[in-house]
């Protein structure tokens, strides 16, 4: 059974802990005012940012952000997806959808085939 609409409230408690502490450890605090990680829960995805500064004054001041990887929570279980140049995401069929929300985390922070940190 797919679980459609939004995360059970455990479940966003644990992605916000969770993921929030990901993306805070993913960046050393020396080099936070150049880049940080962030992530936006919607549905019952998560989707990973990685956020830089403005580079040019006629931009604006708004930091941009560029798609990472996106978690999906689908039967109770964690699947990764992974954006092409087109922005599409596809299934990371490299590792197998867990309910271990910090093996998926682990996954996309060791990155061994390049596809999410380049």
């Amino acid at each position: 059974m797919r679980i459609q609409g939004s995360l059970p409230e455990i479940v966003r408690k644990t992605v916000e802990r969770d993921v929030g502490r990901f993306c805070l450890d993913r960046v050393p605090p020396h080099i936070r005012d150049k880049i940080k990680i962030e992530h936006e829960i919607r549905s019952n995805s998560v989707t990973i940012f990685e956020c830089r500064p403005p580079w040019r004054e006629d931009f604006g001041p708004e930091w941009t952000k560029g798609k990472v990887a996106q978690l999906r929570y689908e039967d109770e279980r964690w699947a990764i997806y992974s954006r092409d140049r087109n922005g599409h995401w596809h299934f990371y069929y490299l590792f197998e959808p867990t309910p271990d929300l910090s093996a998926a985390l682990a996954e996309i922070n060791f990155d061994p085939t390049g596809i999410f940190w380049g």
